[in-house]
């Protein structure tokens, strides 16, 4: 009897935390599923995953792709056209050596020349679409792909719906597999292990409305019963760390520019501020962490605002505007965390919107693709 031989997948994507960490849990699932099965990851040059995927234990390849300038009619888009058509002949021959069977894409630059290529040499292709507006780059690979994993219902809006498979975002494990207690983490964080806390994340790189929505109500912090979990960003650190050292300590805030251990700083917090980006909308629906969200305007398509928006119609979220945040987000974050009933409400309502599997599900669907073929 012929042995099977071994699945060999092509990931492509990234440009941010939210492509690349659903990139790395689906090829996780698949070698869960699969262990002899090989993976190859290709990516853009200079980009987050040409560190955070080999980090990750996977091999990737970097394309010289980049994103087109604004206004569309630039002379700089000429420069990123050759790049793109450079890239999509790189990947033809990544292809001819790999023999891939199955190309999956997460979004991000790399995907538009990779899943292009796969589809003009015959190889089948997946796309995972994590945000409930679907982005340029997937909404034009769409008839290319056999497959579509989406997150949010209504994406036959943007896709045809015979080729959408509905499985919900992919998340990083270990914020499931978390065994810390609610004290124990806020410990770990220098703080009281009974006090009500609040996490404020604003995305790997910072944000800076609601940096700024934080330092504009310092003194309505201190005098609160309530303590904080800051993360600044690395980009905003040094001006930020400028700006506390001209007041008074406050004991009951801990500022960071990274936090590493986000198991322990979701499960020490009562309620979380954040972006709206899918990864981490995706991470707080199966979390049931009651939130606020104040999407970024700076994504395309105002994406952000769409995801945000698919949680607080479902009073699943509370949404902040990003231009009104600066003058009432404080407040509201002071009133909802000593609002026990809607702690629970709004736990109730996100945990309702959960996806369980995510990876799972799409590596099933990856490997089903390969089989075909």
């Amino acid at each position: 009897m012929e042995t099977e031989k071994p699945l060999r997948v092509i990931v492509s994507g990234g440009g941010t935390g939210g492509h690349i960490f659903p990139a790395v849990s689906i090829a996780n699932a698949i070698m869960d599923q699969h262990p002899d099965a090989k993976i190859l990851f290709v990516g853009a040059l200079g980009k987050m995953e040409m560190q955070r995927v080999p980090a990750a234990g996977y091999e990737i390849v970097g394309l010289p792709v980049r994103g087109l300038a604004r206004p569309l009619w630039s002379p700089k888009n000429v420069g990123v056209m050759i790049d793109f058509m450079k890239s999509r002949s790189q990947v033809k021959q990544i292809i001819r050596d790999f023999k891939p069977d199955v190309v999956v894409g997460v979004g991000g630059y790399a995907s538009a020349p990779t899943l292009n290529a796969a589809y003009g040499m015959g190889i089948p292709c997946l796309i995972q679409e994590q945000n409930s507006y679907a982005g340029v780059t997937n909404k034009s690979l769409a008839k290319k792909a056999q497959k579509i994993c989406v997150a949010y219902s209504g994406m036959e809006r943007f896709f045809p719906a015979e080729k959408i498979v509905m499985t919900g975002n992919p998340v990083r494990q270990n914020l499931l597999d978390n065994k810390i207690s609610k004290e124990d983490a806020r410990k770990s964080f220098h703080l009281d292990s009974m006090k009500k806390t609040v996490l404020i994340v604003g995305g790997s790189l910072g944000a800076r409305t609601v940096n700024e929505s934080v330092l504009q109500h310092l003194e309505e912090i201190r005098k609160s019963e309530v303590q904080f979990i800051w993360q600044t960003g690395k980009i905003y650190r040094e001006e930020i760390k400028a700006a506390l050292a001209k007041v008074e300590r406050i004991d009951n805030l801990y500022v960071t520019d990274f936090i590493s251990d986000m198991d322990a700083a979701y499960a020490a917090a009562d309620l979380v501020v954040s972006r709206a980006g899918a990864s981490s909308i995706s991470e707080l629906c199966l979390l049931g962490k009651p939130c606020i969200l104040v999407p970024s305007p700076n994504v395309a398509e105002d994406h952000q605002t769409k995801n945000a928006l698919a949680l607080s119609t479902k009073d699943a979220a509370i949404f902040v505007a990003d231009r009104d945040a600066r003058s009432t987000l404080v407040g509201i974050v002071l009133d909802t965390v000593n609002d026990d009933v809607k702690l629970k409400s709004l736990s109730e309502n996100v945990l309702k919107l959960a996806f369980h599997h995510s990876a799972d599900i799409i590596a099933q669907e990856v490997y089903k693709l390969a089989k075909k073929q």
